[in-house]
């Protein structure tokens, strides 16, 4: 096989070790390998990339193990012409020969040669705005846990307020449940606390604040509430830093808004996995291959056997998902799209379908600088009229009536 790098490092990558494999090809053919082991400690690591530097290598490629291959390309990046983190499956050595010398030789050898493939890592910026859009996800799903349980606690002592109170962490709510902390217990003075609309429901709310909380449940509803008063100021302070990583990329998030059913979280969401420079992904194909958010292969003796989505990043499939509902209650394209496919395929294969069709215009939004045009939502009725109307005339006669078919005279 040709060698493509002179000098190149594989490295095997773990929790408190990097094991390293520098391997080198002279004019004549000879190999030499040279391997270290050194810490994961930010001085060793600066120590092997000047060790690598030293040596003239050119090029470093590692396996995606965890989150531990991170602190090494963060100091390698800038090093080198090209440092590359590649799915462990696609450089799985020989079975029965692992250890983590043999690890890091194997994947110098097919760095050599030109046979690996790296992962799509986006610039720093990036990757920080990344990493605060995946902590806000998660501490948003925290504050949904904690709602669960308190749920959970007002239904252990019969207090029915969720069925009543749309949101019962909402305003009113939240005084009610106040209040039962205080230690108030009169249904009557709970009921008086609520806002708004819910003030016209004053009899249903007396009977459905009508319970027995005792002391243990109260004192941990108390606590409760406060971990949802953290966790709302933690969402607050969240998206204020992601408003400031998001601010260089303002206009291509506008641009992304103009899609039916991508709201700012969304955009901010496929900014932050996706990146603003769409050259990495030649097509929108592999930018939804890469996304798992497009039909998978599984075909055998030429038989397909399965379209089942593939695994690929899992923040951007919850986003695009959540835009695809979103937009499937809409009057639009992609509302149209929906409830033709849901019919045929069902609600949750409609919801990825429209999911796959909110990235593909993301792509080509951030690909060509424009805005979304929705095509309305009769496109797929003007799109081929002749055959809407034979599968109408098709139902009617079903029904056992004559059809006639007379167009309409144009207007003056």
């Amino acid at each position: 096989m040709d060698t493509l790098y002179a000098v190149c490092c594989g490295l095997d990558v773990h929790k408190t070790t990097v094991t390293a494999c520098l391997r080198q090809v002279d004019r004549g053919g000879r190999v030499t390998k040279e391997v270290r082991t050194v810490g994961t400690t930010t001085a060793a690591l600066l120590a092997l990339c000047d060790w690598l530097v030293g040596a003239g290598c050119t090029h470093v490629a590692m396996e995606s193990t965890g989150v531990y291959w991170k602190p090494v390309f963060n100091r390698f990046e800038g090093h080198f012409v090209q440092v590359l983190v590649v799915n462990a499956q696609h450089g799985k050595a020989v079975p029965g020969r692992k250890t983590d010398t043999l690890d890091a030789e194997w994947l110098a050898q097919l760095l050599q040669h030109g046979l690996l493939r790296g992962s799509f890592i986006p610039p720093a910026p990036i990757r920080a705005l990344r990493e605060a859009t995946r902590d806000r996800k998660q501490v948003i799903r925290a504050r949904g846990d904690e709602a669960n349980r308190i749920q959970k606690l007002l239904e252990g002592a019969n207090l029915k307020l969720a069925s009543v109170a749309t949101a019962i962490l909402g305003v009113s709510g939240r005084a009610m449940l106040a209040a039962v902390v205080r230690g108030e217990t009169d249904a009557t003075v709970l009921a008086s606390l609520a806002k708004g609309r819910l003030r016209r429901k004053q009899e249903q709310l007396v009977a459905a604040l009508t319970g027995r909380i005792t002391v243990v449940p109260r004192t941990l509803l108390g606590q409760q509430l406060a971990h949802v008063e953290y966790l709302d100021g933690a969402i607050a302070a969240l998206d204020q830093l992601v408003g400031q990583l998001l601010a260089p990329y303002q206009a291509e998030a506008e641009r992304l808004r103009t899609t039916t059913g991508v709201d700012r979280r969304t955009a901010e969401v496929v900014i932050a996995e996706l990146g603003v420079d769409m050259t990495p992904f030649p097509s929108d194909r592999h930018c939804a291959a890469w996304a798992g958010i497009c039909p998978g292969n599984d075909e055998s003796a030429g038989k397909r056997k399965s379209g089942k989505t593939r695994k690929g990043s899992k923040w951007l499939r919850a986003a695009l998902t959540e835009a695809a509902w979103a937009a499937s209650r809409t009057k639009s394209y992609l509302g149209a799209q929906y409830h033709r496919i849901a019919r045929r395929r069902g609600k949750k294969r409609a919801a990825v379908a429209v999911a796959h069709s909110i990235l593909v215009i993301a792509y080509h939004l951030l690909k060509d600088g424009t805005t979304y045009q929705d095509l309305g939502p009769d496109y797929f009725d003007r799109r081929d009229t002749g055959q809407l109307q034979r599968r109408l005339i098709g139902r009617l006669e079903a029904l056992g009536l004559r059809v006639i078919v007379e167009p309409l005279p144009q207007a003056a």
